[in-house]
C-alpha cells in the first residue's frame, strides 16, 4: 500500500508502533485492527477502548447569526440546544431531501462546532459555504487539521476519564460538552459516540493528540483498555443501530428512508424541510431495516435481499454481531417488505439466507 499520498492523523506512527494493521479509509492511512476486530468489539462492550477519530472533520460557526445558519443547514432543531455545553445529532439535507452528511452539533460558549464525517469533509465545507452568505456575519472556520479527536468508550470510559479530568465528570449529561485543562492543555469533550456505550469523544490540539493518548492508555490498564481500529467501530456502530454516511445515508437516502425521523424536526426552516415533511407524512417507497439472518454466512454489503423470490432491495452493512451473536445487517429494501417480524431473503453466495426483519438496534445497553 502506498501511503505517501494518504492523509494522516497525528497518531499514525503510534499506530504502527502499537503493531496496527493500516489500511486506506476513504483517503485517510487509518488502523482496520491491533489484536483482532473481536478483541476490540468485545473490549468495548465489556471494559473500554479506545479510537482515533482524528480523521474527522470540525467546524467552527461564529457571528451574531450563527444559531439562524445552523438551523438553516440541519434538519434538527437547534433550539433544543437551549444553553451552551450541549448537543445534538442530526443531517445536513439537500433540496430533494437526499443527505449531505450525518453530523454532531455542539452548541458552546461562543460558537458551534460542527462534527462531521472524514470522507465527506472537502463536500460539506463546499455545501456550507454555498449557504453562508444568506446570514450576514456570519464565519466559517476549518479547524480539522489542527484538532485530535480521541473516542473513549465502554462501561470503564466515564470513570477513566473522572480519574483524569475529575469526578464532577460523571455527572455531565449524554449529549453534553464540557472542558478541562489537564497537564497545561485545554481538552473539550462530549459524551457522544458511535458505538452504543457510554462514554466520551475528546476534542484536543493536533500536537497533543499522542499526549492524550498515551495518557488514556496509561490510566486506562486497570480498567483493561484496548487500542480499537475501525473494524470493531464499525460492527459496534452495526450492532447499536447507527448509520454509516455512504451505506445507510447517502445524497439518494433521505433521514425519513433510513429510519432516523426522530432526528428530523420542523420547527424552523432548513434546506429538503418540503420533500422531509411530505415523506414523513406520506411515508416512502423504500426504507432501511435492520435484519437478523439464519445460520452462520454472512449478509455484506450489495447482497440482494428477497421477498417470496421477488428482489425487492440490497444490504447497505452486513457483519457477524458479535456480542449478540448472529449475523446482522442493515438493508434498504420496499417498504412494503420491511414489515417487523416478516421473513426475507439474502443472496449469500448464490443461496437464499433467511432473514428476519428485527427492530432497531440489535443491541442495547443497560442503563
Amino acid at each position: 500500500m502506498t501511503t505517501t499520498s494518504l492523509k494522516k492523523t497525528p497518531l499514525a506512527k503510534t499506530h504502527e508502533q502499537l503493531g496496527g494493521r493500516m489500511v486506506d479509509f476513504a483517503g485517510w492511512y487509518m488502523p482496520v485492527q491491533y489484536k483482532s476486530i473481536v478483541t476490540e468489539h468485545l473490549a468495548t462492550r465489556k471494559a473500554v477502548g479506545i479510537f482515533d477519530v482524528s480523521h474527522m472533520g470540525e467546524f467552527v460557526v461564529t457571528g451574531d447569526r450563527r444559531a439562524d445558519f445552523v438551523q438553516y443547514m440541519v434538519a434538527n432543531d437547534v433550539t433544543r440546544l437551549s444553553e451552551p455545553n450541549r448537543a445534538l445529532y442530526t443531517q445536513m439535507t439537500r433540496e430533494d431531501g437526499g443527505t449531505v452528511d450525518d453530523l454532531i452539533v455542539y452548541r458552546r460558549e461562543h460558537d458551534f462546532l460542527l462534527v462531521v464525517n472524514a470522507s465527506n469533509i472537502e463536500k460539506d465545507w463546499r455545501w456550507l459555504n454555498e449557504h453562508v452568505h444568506r446570514f450576514e456575519g456570519v464565519k466559517l472556520t476549518d479547524i480539522s487539521e489542527q484538532t485530535g479527536l480521541l473516542a473513549l468508550q465502554g462501561p470503564h470510559a466515564v470513570q477513566l476519564w473522572a480519574d483524569i479530568a475529575g469526578g464532577t465528570i460523571s455527572d455531565l449529561g449524554s449529549f453534553h460538552y464540557g472542558e478541562r485543562t489537564i497537564d497545561g492543555v485545554k481538552v473539550g469533550f462530549g459524551r457522544t459516540g458511535y458505538t452504543g456505550e457510554d462514554g466520551f469523544e475528546l476534542f484536543v490540539p493536533a500536537d497533543k493528540t499522542e499526549w492524550l493518548w498515551n495518557l488514556l492508555l496509561e490510566q486506562g490498564a486497570k480498567y483493561n483498555i484496548e487500542p480499537c481500529g475501525l473494524g470493531a467501530r464499525d460492527t459496534l456502530r452495526l450492532e447499536a443501530g447507527l448509520p454509516l454516511y455512504g451505506h445507510e445515508l447517502t445524497d439518494t437516502i433521505s433521514p425519513i428512508e433510513a429510519g432516523l425521523a426522530w432526528s428530523v424536526k420542523f420547527n424552523g426552516e432548513f434546506i429538503g424541510r418540503a420533500v422531509l415533511e411530505k415523506q414523513k407524512k406520506e411515508g416512502t417507497s423504500k426504507k432501511i431495516i435492520c435484519l437478523r439472518a439464519d445460520g452462520k454466512a454472512l449478509p455484506r454489503q450489495d447482497y440482494p435481499v428477497f421477498d417470496n423470490g421477488r428482489e425487492v432491495g440490497i444490504v447497505t452493512s452486513g457483519s457477524q454481531g458479535i456480542y449478540v451473536g448472529y449475523p446482522i445487517a442493515f438493508a434498504l429494501v420496499d417498504t412494503a417488505s420491511g414489515t417487523e417480524g416478516k421473513t426475507l431473503g439474502i443472496d449469500i453466495r448464490g443461496k437464499q439466507v433467511p432473514a428476519h426483519v428485527v427492530p432497531r438496534p440489535f443491541y442495547k445497553r443497560a442503563k
